[in-house]
């Protein structure tokens, strides 16, 4: 399994995207936080079918962190139940990827 990680989650703001950001990078759970949007979503919610315009957060960072970066975005996260996906980063930079694991937090 690799080491490093892309954890993404959508947010009814840019207001909102800009806190997710800002409390995953001040505690160093993200090297980086990229902020994307708007968007348009359409889902299903409780039975019915839902539009929604959104912003997309994509954080950066390492694997032995999620379980603390999972939490840190639920206890700000507006939503019911906040998407919250991580996706591996399979290859990269080892320049890059030394730089994700040197900003983020030793677990």
């Amino acid at each position: 399994m690799t080491d490093y990680i892309q954890i993404s989650t959508a947010i009814d703001s840019e207001e909102g995207a800009q806190k997710i950001a800002d409390r995953l990078v001040s505690a160093r759970l993200a090297a980086c936080v990229h902020i994307a949007g708007p968007i348009k979503s359409t889902y299903w919610w409780q039975g019915q079918m839902e539009r929604a315009q959104e912003w997309v957060c994509t954080a950066k960072t390492r694997q032995a962190l999620y379980s603390q970066v999972e939490q840190a975005i639920r206890a700000i996260h507006p939503y019911e139940e906040p998407e919250i996906l991580a996706t591996p980063i399979l290859t990269g930079s080892q320049s890059y990827l030394d730089w994700i694991a040197a900003e983020t937090i030793k677990p």
